[in-house]
């Protein structure tokens, strides 16, 4: 049994040593068809784009994505070969949710937004645009809009006490709008580009006609869901107030511009607690014991906090103290081109104290 993993899958050496005669672990931008080629099962991040490619002739037989999302697997591809994909939904959500409302935690602390009198609009409400939905009632916000069209294309009802809203109606009332959708690109519903020239154009519309500042607008779901040059120039007419950007279109380089103006630029880690990280590698390994017919009988925790670690007693004071977003955008800010050395590198963030 040949297992190839992505190094960078956290918690899951000392599992896999005991499903593996062969165990390979490399940088997930380093895995390569000779890699894979008598390989089993392939663990992998966002990192390593599974297609014909790269699986042409191998034997693997199973590939697990350790991420919610699953756009740089090929699965019509895998599906066609008869090789099993799975990705590991929800797994990260509670994490960005906490990304979210911490980010606007320190915007009203240091740019003096007012979210008790803000409407969110949440895009995208799946796993994580409902774990969004979940954290940020403690803010306080006046209301909060949600859009979903697949969703809602479906006949599923929203969660109680909302109606869906049309991406319009997010675009005219909404003071806070947050992106939270996987992309997707020959669809009828196609994410690519969601918030285009088009969109900035009709919100720098909308709020000249309310006279209302310009907005928050956040993307921690893929890049290329935000027209970034659209973006800049939508914070230079001022309908974009302030930028919160966890995902970027050419990854991982960056566009500089926004890089400097965003009040909160990181490197796709919006997911990156200590906790949705354990959760991402026991569904990995969950899937990848299921596909081997064996128990899965691994625990899998993250680490505990530092034994001096003093939680505060005021809330906004702990939300603060377990993860501060604006930590990482500075080191983000002042080394740039160690976007893939920070993600990897990462430091322990727990999302409970």
């Amino acid at each position: 049994m040949k297992i190839v993993c992505d190094d960078k899958i956290p918690y899951i050496r000392p599992a896999l040593q005991t499903l593996a005669d062969n165990l390979v672990l490399k940088p997930g931008k380093e895995i390569s068809a000779d890699d894979v080629r008598d390989a089993d099962i392939l663990l992998v991040r966002t990192r390593t784009r599974c297609d014909e490619r790269l699986l042409e002739g191998s034997r693997v037989g199973l590939v697990v994505t350790a991420t919610i999302g699953y756009d740089h697997l090929d699965t019509r591809w895998l599906e066609s070969h008869g090789v099993e994909w799975a990705n590991c939904p929800g797994c990260n959500a509670s994490s960005v949710g906490q990304y979210v409302r911490n980010s606007l935690l320190q915007l009203k602390r240091q740019r003096g937004l007012r979210i008790g009198e803000a409407t969110m609009g949440i895009v995208g409400v799946g796993h994580v645009g409902t774990a969004v939905l979940e954290a940020v009632p403690s803010l306080g916000l006046q209301r909060i809009l949600l859009n979903d069209p697949p969703r809602e294309v479906a006949g599923e009802l929203p969660p109680e006490g909302y109606v869906w809203s049309s991406l319009r109606r997010i675009v005219e009332e909404a003071d806070i709008i947050t992106f939270h959708t996987p992309l997707t690109l020959n669809s009828e519903c196609s994410t690519f580009h969601l918030a285009d020239s088009a969109f900035f154009q009709q919100l720098a519309l909308s709020r000249r006609r309310a006279g209302k500042e310009g907005v928050v607008l956040i993307n921690a779901a893929r890049g290329g869901v935000v027209d970034e040059e659209a973006l800049l120039r939508a914070m230079d007419d001022g309908s974009v107030a302030h930028a919160v950007i966890d995902t970027w279109e050419g990854e991982p380089d960056l566009n500089r511009q926004l890089l400097r103006r965003a009040f909160v630029a990181t490197p796709h880690i919006a997911g990156y607690s200590a906790d949705g990280k354990a959760n991402a590698t026991r569904m990995t390994l969950q899937r990848v014991c299921r596909y081997l017919h064996r128990p899965m009988d691994f625990d899998i925790q993250p680490p505990a906090l530092p034994d001096d670690f003093r939680p505060s007693v005021d809330p906004e004071e702990l939300a603060l103290q377990l993860y501060d977003p604006l930590q990482d955008s500075s080191r983000l800010k002042e080394s740039p081109s160690d976007f893939e050395r920070l993600r990897g590198a990462y430091p322990l963030r727990r999302e409970f104290a």
